[in-house]
């Protein structure tokens, strides 16, 4: 994650639920220093391979650092962004969104 967006390996690429991390500060590349100014109903688009999906935010919540429940595979097509929480070492910022 120093040089690129991490991507969860148990979950898909392209299909169903993507989950990914990086880190919003504190680093030489902080992709996701912006996430906490997300609101929901606001659009992400996820580009990779040359193919290009849209997805709107649900879900922005705050989670255990522990808790995978939100990485687990779905029928439908959606995104999972996943940060730190600042001076909260046990938790993780989440934000779901899905494809419109």
């Amino acid at each position: 994650m120093n040089v690129y967006v991490g991507h969860f390996s148990v979950t898909s690429k392209w299909n169903g639920n993507v989950a990914l991390a990086a880190h919003n500060r504190g680093y030489p590349v902080n992709y996701f220093a912006n996430l906490k100014k997300l609101e929901k109903g606001e659009i992400i688009e996820y580009h990779i391979n040359g193919k290009t999906r849209k997805y709107r935010i649900e879900t922005i919540t705050k989670i255990r650092d522990t808790d995978w429940r939100y990485l687990e595979n779905t029928e439908d097509n959606r995104i999972t962004l996943i940060t730190c929480v600042e001076n909260e070492p046990d938790y993780r910022r989440c934000i779901q969104a899905v494809e419109i």
